[in-house]
């Protein structure tokens, strides 16, 4: 760096199936995933919101035997039993009210392929009894049916939560834990990675430029500082964001301060007040009534927008939709 304004970094970017990084520790995730695709064995894919999960999932399926066949991927946060039911295994004509076809549901659609079952901790316990036995019969029935059927499916799973804890505290099966965490993964956080934070601003700069907005051709040097002092906690996807945020708002070639996100330039988020008072009392009540009131705020700022209320609060959109439900927030 020199002056005012920083340099670009030598060139070293190296992008693997869809994964942009120039970090040793991703580089040994690179050279393991070949070696991981060459079975047919559960894997599981352990990583905070924004890593990449899918990313990785979709390599391993591309590496393995299966590439030619589907890839099939659902977040199991964002619905409810039944309908999680219906996604996976199908149904047929008249299973439940609305059902007017037979539906094969994305196990048979991932037929000699793959299917990604993202925030697997998030799967209501009946759903985990299900797919316990496709793991261990290859075979299901669809919802309202009689008839069993037969599928080849490898099964990827991701999630931020440790099932260990999960099982332990019995909101997960430790029989199923078994049979998804064969082969474990660990994506570590963007702040972990070496030398990402700047090698991935200065992608996605590029990549944004090319797509005809706002070209940055310099970045001051307090900007830099402020990315690499910030711990990203929605990790990769926060950094794009926050990177589109700066070709959004601000003008000319220079990264300056002033385009920096609120949360980088450390400003404490706004002070809402709780549309009710809590009446059961105690901390927990409060927090409660706090978080209630941070998504309401970010939804009405957002003028309902729930991809855009989750990325003002920091959070991925299934985490926001389950507080929704939790929250009973409309």
């Amino acid at each position: 760096m020199r002056g005012k304004h920083c340099t670009r970094p030598p060139e070293g970017l190296r992008e693997f199936f869809g994964i942009y990084s120039v970090a040793p520790q991703m580089f040994a995730l690179f050279e393991r995933l070949p070696r991981v695709a060459r079975s047919d064995a559960s894997v599981l894919i352990r990583g905070e919101t924004g890593t990449g999960k899918e990313l990785v999932a979709h390599a391993v399926h591309s590496l393995s035997a299966r590439g030619k066949g589907s890839f099939q991927a659902i977040n199991c946060a964002t619905l409810t039993a039944e309908l999680l039911a219906s996604e996976l295994f199908g149904h047929v004509r008249g299973a439940f009210t609305g059902a007017i076809r037979d539906r094969p549901g994305l196990f048979r659609q991932a037929h000699h392929g793959s299917i990604f079952l993202d925030e697997i901790a998030e799967m209501p316990l009946e759903i985990q009894a299900r797919l316990l036995r496709v793991l261990q019969e290859r075979n299901f029935v669809p919802l309202g049916g009689t008839d069993s059927v037969d599928v080849d499916v490898r099964v990827i799973s991701a999630t931020h939560r440790s099932l260990r804890e999960e099982s332990r505290l019995h909101r997960f099966r430790e029989d199923l834990m078994y049979r998804v965490r064969v082969v474990p993964l660990f994506l570590p956080p963007l702040a972990e990675r070496t030398g990402d934070v700047e090698a991935l601003m200065w992608h996605f700069i590029d990549q944004f430029a090319a797509q005809g907005q706002r070209r940055i051709e310099r970045v001051e040097r307090a900007v830099l500082d402020a990315l690499l002092a910030y711990p990203w906690p929605g990790n990769v996807r926060e950094l794009r964001n926050a990177v589109e945020y700066a070709c959004a708002i601000g003008e000319g070639p220079d990264y300056v301060e002033g385009d920096l996100t609120p949360e980088l330039r450390g400003e404490p988020p706004p002070r809402v007040i709780s549309p009710e008072p809590s009446t059961s009392g105690g901390p927990a009540a409060e927090g409660e009534a706090a978080e209630r009131a941070r998504i309401v705020e970010a939804l009405r700022r957002t003028g309902g927008r729930k991809g855009e209320a989750a990325q003002l609060l920091g959070v991925d959109r299934s985490t926001l939709w389950r507080k929704l439900r939790e929250l009973k927030i409309r």
